[in-house]
């Protein structure tokens, strides 16, 4: 699955935990320009999942990228920007059933 990064300016640990999940990086927004708070945020293709680091976003940047990812149909994840917090997220919504019958390359628990 490919995500949207909304929030942060350095992902440290994160993507190592994302891949765990068998979640890809496709973009990373850090958040700060004006024009993620005013316009209506649009999401690159293929974006099955937003996740939204809280403690580096304002209230309407927030807004506006759940807003479109309701539109798109993408599922959010919000946490703080930690390893601990976004593996607690995610746990609670990727389901890692499959796992063991993915042909995908990725960590399997």
């Amino acid at each position: 699955m490919d995500a949207l990064i909304v929030g942060a300016d350095r992902l440290g640990n994160i993507p190592n935990v994302l891949s765990e999940f068998g979640i890809r990086i496709a973009a990373h927004v850090s958040g700060r320009e004006t024009a993620h708070q005013r316009r209506n945020a649009s999401l690159p293709a293929g974006i099955g999942m937003v996740i939204l680091f809280t403690d580096f976003l304002g209230h309407n940047v927030m807004q506006r990228f759940r807003e479109a990812a309701s539109r798109e149909g993408a599922s959010v994840v919000c946490c703080r920007r930690s390893v601990c917090a976004l593996q607690q997220a995610l746990g609670k919504r990727v389901d890692r059933s499959n796992c063991a019958n993915c042909p995908r390359d990725c960590a399997k628990p």
